[in-house]
């Protein structure tokens, strides 16, 4: 049995390949991370938006909450989290790069049956969604937080900051030039 057969029966590929998505991805959101002003972690939007900081750290809380959220099988949670204001911009990065260690460490280890595994969400006594782990993990891993890396593009703009390239070219960087 050759070495690449043995990690697919005690790894999920499903997991393998997500966590190989989010590697892929990590240093796209941490330069958008980088990007934010450490002296403006408390400016936002609109009043009804998070501050800077509030979503850089949220951003980076996604990857540090998931292992043990999805360590098991059902979920009662209040509603959503208030968000929290960030210190500094160090504690965004730290807490970054620690979510990337323990998601990673987390999703080599996941079994074919424990990512297939359904978990199940309860907010307020009603099923938020019901789906397998591996496919929570893809939506709060890289869906949820590509959409917020989206968000702190358009607030990092607004704040007169370059956008670093995510795709391709920003306005302000072109890595073709």
């Amino acid at each position: 049995m050759s070495t690449a057969t043995v990690a697919h029966t005690t790894t999920s590929l499903v997991a393998a390949a997500l966590l190989a998505e989010l590697q892929a991805e990590a240093p796209i959101t941490r330069r958008l991370l980088e990007r934010i002003p450490a002296d403006k972690l408390d400016w936002r939007p609109h009043p009804k938006s998070m501050s800077i900081g509030e979503l850089g750290l949220h951003m980076s809380r996604a990857l540090l909450m998931l292992p043990g959220l999805l360590a098991e099988d059902t979920r009662n949670v209040p509603g959503p989290p208030p968000p929290v204001p960030a210190a500094n911009l160090a504690e965004i990065l730290e807490s970054f790069d620690k979510g990337m260690e323990t998601t990673g460490n987390f999703l080599s280890g996941l079994s074919p049956e424990k990512a297939d595994g359904i978990f199940t969400m309860i907010a307020n006594g009603k099923t938020v969604f019901n789906m397998p782990r591996v496919h929570v993990a893809r939506m709060l891993l890289l869906n949820h937080v590509v959409h917020h890396r989206g968000q702190l593009s358009v607030y990092l703009r607004l704040l007169e900051v370059p956008v670093p390239v995510i795709y391709g070219r920003s306005a302000d960087e072109n890595p073709f030039a």
